[in-house]
């Protein structure tokens, strides 16, 4: 580190101030930053400073001017002290713990290619991970003002006035090509960490949609929307988790993709990448087709499938019949064999599921029966077409399908004037009244009793919950992106981001502060940080840069993560 003297004219004169600048090596050769701006100082002041910047010599910054070892006092004018640039600083701060005990930070810097840019796309990539974890939003946002009002450039050493929109977008360009690496360092790291098993995959589907026609993505297409937005086009994400939760990997299929047309696909990628072993899949019952089941059978995998409401049809008189075993209040199950005893199905019956589809049959023979009177006081004032009538017959039951199959409807012709006549079919009722509340597994796995298969197949509820977490916390909708592969790219952040979430989350449990790290996360975002200006006797302004002391709560949620909060942060940045 040296003084530099620097001129200027103000006001037509003359005038000398210091700054104080560190040289450092990089890989493109020496380079200087400021690290203080000491204004008009004397010859005693400066040897001051020479003094304090010579303690080290391989990489100083400002803070080493202040060793708290050796304090040097000074006067300080109380009615000049100021506060500058207050920002955010806890969640950016835990989300890169986060991401060191991942190991991402020396991964991506060891995997993304270096060219010619001033800034790493490594160092990039994590601003957006962590921009994504503590405030989604589009790259353009992040580089105008949400950057400048976290502590993110801080923390990587990055100044705003780096980052813009462009090197972002190029940085999710190099990052996508890393993908696959990125899933199998993860895999094993997380492994390590909280000793993870991976011999139960839990795998699911769901769709995120665009707004536009993306017309340079050609995944982009209408298909059934999870997010009721049939008028707009989508891509489909399929995710593979362990039985605790965390993610594995995930790929993007086009929009119109049906569910059980991804099962195999999925199988052999997990496979090619993770080696052939006998692992147990766990899918809904969007995925079960028969060739999905010779499939699996076939390459050796073990499987705990939900099965389509029709399928209960078969089991009739076992639902009629006793041999119910209890799980938990409310919940029974029972075990049926299958005859050539390849496969085991497995009754289920919950009382809360039955109260629910018993409102939802009641619900909707009101709007039918509603409906048709409607549609019969019409037929009695006005002349109608029967074919008419026909279609707005066929309208109101394919609104309310949950309860069509009870009436039976007729529209006759009397005398060019439609009649409408209508059966309630007791048989439908029975059926109904019987089913509610019952759903049906199956499983090739033989040995496992009926509450160990159901507590498998129920895990899946850990894949929905990462499907929520990604739309409402990480907005993983990608509604500035248009491109295929930037579409792809944003996923992978998301992706990236919610390993971070779930880290987080067993960081969480194993400190005895549940599995919901959302609490957690927002009470150690509010940590602020801010630039304290002190001005000296001399004239020079000392400037620290420091981090807010936590509350009692805050500091109570640190410690049980094993974490220690930092009281100043050095000025330095690329």
């Amino acid at each position: 580190m040296y003084l530099r003297k620097c001129r200027r004219r103000v006001g037509g004169k003359r005038k000398d101030y210091w700054e104080l600048v560190e040289s450092y090596r990089t890989e493109r050769g020496p380079r200087q930053r400021v690290v203080a701006h000491l204004g008009d100082m004397d010859e005693c002041d400066r040897l001051g400073v020479k003094e304090a910047a010579s303690g080290n010599s391989e990489r100083v910054h400002q803070g080493n001017l202040f060793d708290e070892a050796k304090p040097r006092w000074v006067e300080v004018d109380t009615s000049r002290i100021k506060v500058e640039r207050t920002r955010f600083f806890g969640g950016p701060w835990l989300g890169l713990q986060v991401l060191g005990k991942l190991g991402l930070v020396e991964f991506l810097d060891s995997v993304m290619p270096r060219g010619r840019e001033d800034v790493p796309f490594s160092m990039m990539s994590l601003v957006l991970v962590l921009s994504r974890l503590c405030d989604p939003s589009s790259e353009l946002r992040i580089a105008e003002s949400l950057y400048e009002r976290t502590a993110i450039g801080d923390l990587l050493g990055v100044s705003g006035q780096k980052v813009n929109d462009d090197r972002l977008y190029r940085s999710l360009d190099a990052l996508l090509p890393c993908k696959s690496e990125l899933e199998r360092h993860l895999k094993e790291k997380l492994g390590e960490l909280f000793d993870l098993e991976y011999d139960l995959l839990l795998y699911d589907v769901t769709s995120t949609y665009f707004e536009g026609e993306c017309s340079g993505n050609h995944q982009a297409a209408r298909g059934y929307s999870r997010d009721h937005r049939p008028d707009c086009k989508q891509v489909c994400v399929a995710l593979v988790v362990s039985s605790c939760g965390m993610p594995l990997a995930y790929e993007v299929f086009d929009g119109n993709r049906n569910d059980s047309t991804t099962v195999e696909e999925i199988v052999e990628c997990i496979e090619s990448k993770y080696g052939s072993a006998s692992r147990i899949w766990v899918m809904d019952r969007g995925m079960v087709s028969e060739e999905n089941i010779e499939f699996l059978k076939e390459n050796s995998q073990r499987y705990i499938l939900g099965t389509p409401k029709s399928q209960l049809r078969r089991f009739e008189r076992e639902l009629l019949e006793g041999g119910w075993q209890s799980i938990r209040d409310g919940l029974e199950v029972k075990l049926c064999p299958c005859p050539d005893g390849d496969e085991t199905f497995i009754l289920c019956r919950s009382v809360d599921r039955r109260e629910k589809e018993k409102g939802m049959h009641e619900r909707f023979e009101k709007r039918i029966k509603a409906g048709l009177e409607k549609i019969a006081d019409v037929c009695r004032r006005y002349k109608r077409k029967p074919s008419i009538i026909e279609r707005r017959v066929g309208r109101l039951l394919g609104q309310n399908s949950r309860a069509a199959g009870l009436f039976k409807i007729e529209v006759k012709d009397n005398d060019g004037r439609a009649e409408v006549v209508v059966w309630e079919v007791d048989a439908w009722r029975e059926w109904s009244t019987l089913s509610e509340g019952c759903y049906l597994l199956r499983s090739n796995i033989t040995d496992w009793t009926a509450e160990d298969l159901w507590k498998a197949y129920i895990q899946l509820t850990q894949a929905e919950a990462a499907f929520r977490v990604t739309k409402s916390d990480l907005s993983i909708r990608p509604i500035w992106h248009q491109r295929e592969e930037r579409v792809q790219a944003h996923i992978l952040v998301c992706f990236l981001a919610y390993v971070v979430w779930k880290t987080l989350s067993q960081m969480c449990q194993a400190a005895g502060l549940g599995s919901e790290p959302r609490k957690v996360f927002d009470e150690i975002a509010q940590i602020q940080m801010v630039d304290v200006v002190l001005p000296t006797k001399s004239g020079v302004n000392i400037r620290r840069r420091c981090v807010a002391q936590p509350t009692k709560h805050q500091a109570i949620l640190l410690q049980r993560l094993g974490l220690t909060l930092p009281t100043h942060m050095e000025i330095h940045k690329m």
